[in-house]
């Protein structure tokens, strides 16, 4: 290998001199007053960047230390970043390739840089290649330090092993050891972004467009948005928190009172407790588990309460207080305890990972906390938005795709009066609700008429279920439990049937996916993200149905998502002329941001028009992003911008 330690600014320019294609790599160390805390060396809060290696061969590469504590440093740190700021990181010729691309662009954010495209990410990459016949990586089987012995049979250096226990900015960076492990992580790197590409252009050439044109740049935004976090009212939480236990307690007094010292645990959801209702109380058992046990999840309580109304009216109230119990449960156990044990003791914040490719569809999942599942006012007493805020000087702005899957659904389906809704600006819930009860328009939007509310509502549960193979007893049940709407089974399959009779488009489309799907073996998005469906030639009717939705689904949530991303992407390359613009979270379909309160105005008008963009040249339905902006994320005012 030929690795060397440079101190030297002209060298560093030697070497970088002409390459079109560069992986890099940080090490990083904890600041002082943070050594002490387990993972700080992984936090742009808590840590800086020890030094930084380049590769433009393989083979090859250079270690540049900027602030180790023994040995020799280059001169001058400072505006060595500042040259690689314009001559590579923000450097539209040269393509930047990084392993975990999103933790460097962290790291650069902290400094003020924003990396530029093209850039590549190759645990993206990683994560877009089959690890068998029918099956991608995982974000587990993607660390390099698993792909390199598969694919390369080459054993990496172990960080444990090199540092015994040291910092990485205690090791002196002159040691053949210390440029060894840091030059290999960036040989590598671009080692599997030739590798990946081959692959790619030989079997999935979509796959390398979506990683250089979708995933990298969506890696520098979660960069972005992890450093930045969101701001916790933290005193506040705390009260609600408080009030939360308190509740609780009130809560399980009334249910002992109830079924005396019978152990429910944290959830109501023990062995003692359904024996409890099974057999002590003899109720029927109305719903069971993939193990054929006796199920007590919340819809069995739902349905246990409507029984005991009819049957054992005396026990409706238990059932009462376990949903309640379980409601305040999950807000104190998930949102408040939970929210808290991740408040980062730099900033105050929560930096939550952010993983745009935790689904199958290609959408976001976030851990350390979720805060993709945060409840909505009607279904939230305690008001968990209101306590995410702004910091001062500041507002929250969200920007939300409105009906992007469905606005997606009828790009794809091409119904003829899906279309003429969404091109002329009107109400696709009204639409439906006309299709499905033979009414007009006019009538379909009369909120004076009686039944308005309840027929707008079966709409949008059969708008946002439509396109997934609606089935009559799964419709019932959305309507049950989502609407709170007792709906017969005979009234569900007319209502379906009329759906499809009065969206020509739909069936005909579904019909056509499960075809070209059990042909294939697999559903894509348009920009041809894939999903195998093993499961879709199964004699096993559960199976195959399952992989049938999902062939529906892929097309539309994947292409949903891959929007959204593409709208990052944009957003990436405007940040370094609007700096004060701070991404913080992506939630489902929407954006959400910290801006100056004198600036929302004009962000919102620059960010409604990157999101409204066409993503792509074949996509002819308009798109609309929603905009709202206060001072805390619960509590968001309608603005009127025009992009």
């Amino acid at each position: 290998m030929d690795y060397s330690c440079v101190t030297d600014h002209g060298k560093i320019k030697d070497y970088l001199a002409g390459a079109a294609v560069v992986a890099f790599d940080f090490e990083t160390s904890p600041m002082e007053a943070y050594r002490a805390e387990g993972k700080a060396a992984l936090d742009a809060h808590k840590a800086t960047i020890t030094g930084v290696s380049f590769s433009v061969a393989e083979g090859s590469g250079i270690y540049v230390p900027l602030r180790h504590k023994r040995g020799r440093n280059i001169e001058r740190p400072e505006e060595v970043m500042g040259y690689l700021q314009g001559a590579f990181f923000e450097n539209a010729t040269v393509i930047k390739v990084a392993h975990n691309l999103s933790f460097e662009a962290m790291f650069l954010y902290a400094l003020g840089m924003v990396v530029q495209a093209p850039a590549y990410d190759t645990i993206a990459a990683a994560q877009l290649t089959l690890k068998s016949s029918t099956a991608f990586r995982n974000l587990s089987d993607s660390g390099l330090k698993t792909l390199v012995p598969q694919l390369f049979g080459v054993e990496l250096p172990d960080f444990q092993a090199v540092t015994d226990g040291r910092f990485f900015d205690e090791l002196s960076p002159q040691d053949a050891e210390t440029v060894q492990y840091a030059c290999a992580d960036s040989d590598f790197a671009l080692r599997l972004y030739h590798l990946f590409n081959d692959w790619f252009d030989r079997y999935l050439p979509r796959h390398r467009f979506l990683v250089e044109q979708v995933e990298s740049p969506t890696a520098v935004y979660c960069g972005i948005m992890r450093y930045n976090g969101i701001l916790m009212d933290q005193a506040a939480m705390e009260a609600k928190q408080a009030e939360a236990k308190e509740r609780l307690a009130k809560i399980r007094e009334e249910i002992a009172f109830l079924i005396g010292d019978v152990e429910i645990g944290a959830n109501a959801s023990t062995s003692a407790f359904k024996s409890y209702l099974f057999n002590d109380l003899g109720l029927p058992v109305l719903k069971t588990t993939a193990k054929y046990q006796e199920a007590a999840d919340d819809e069995t309580m739902i349905l246990l309460a409507d029984w005991c109304r009819e049957n054992r009216p005396e026990l409706t109230r238990l059932f009462e207080l376990v949903q309640e119990y379980r409601r305040w449960g999950k807000i104190k156990g998930t949102y408040l305890d939970g929210y808290l044990r991740h408040v980062n003791n730099a900033t105050g914040r929560i930096h939550p990972d952010l993983m745009s490719l935790g689904t199958e569809t290609g959408r976001f999942a976030a851990r350390n906390p979720n805060l993709q599942n945060m409840p909505r006012k009607g279904s939230d007493p305690i008001g968990i938005r209101n306590l995410l805020i702004a910091p001062a000087g500041y507002a929250v702005m969200e920007l939300d795709y409105s009906q992007v899957e469905l606005r997606v659904g009828a790009f794809y389906c091409r119904d003829e009066k899906m279309l003429e809704t969404y091109r002329n600006g009107g109400d696709i819930h009204a639409q439906t609700t006309s299709v499905i009860y033979h009414i007009s328009a006019e009538q379909a939007e009369d909120k004076e008429a009686a039944d308005y509310k309840e027929r707008r509502s079966i709409a949008k549960n059969c708008n946002f279920g439509c396109f997934y193979g609606l089935f009559p007893k799964g419709l019932q049940k959305t309507l049950k439990f989502k609407a709170g709407l007792d709906t017969s089974l005979k009234e569900c399959e007319q209502i379906i049937a009329n759906l499809k009779s009065g969206y020509a488009g739909l069936s005909i489309w579904q019909e056509a996916v499960k075809r070209q799907a059990a042909a294939r073996r697999y559903s894509e998005t348009w920009l041809g993200r894939r999903r195998y469906l093993p499961g879709i030639t199964s004699e096993d009717w559960g199976k195959k149905s399952f992989a049938e939705r999902c062939a529906m689904n892929t097309p539309i949530q994947g292409t949903a998502a891959d929007i959204i991303k593409l709208a990052m992407g944009r957003i990436i390359a405007e940040l370094p002329e609007y700096p004060w613009i701070l991404p913080v979270l992506t939630v489902h379909d929407s954006l959400v941001f910290y801006l100056p309160e004198d600036k929302v105005e004009e962000a919102g008008y620059l960010i409604k028009g990157l999101m409204e963009k066409q993503p792509f040249p074949e996509f002819d339905v308009p798109l609309v992003a929603e905009a709202a902006a206060g001072r805390n994320y619960g509590e968001l005012a309608d603005l009127e911008v025009e992009a």
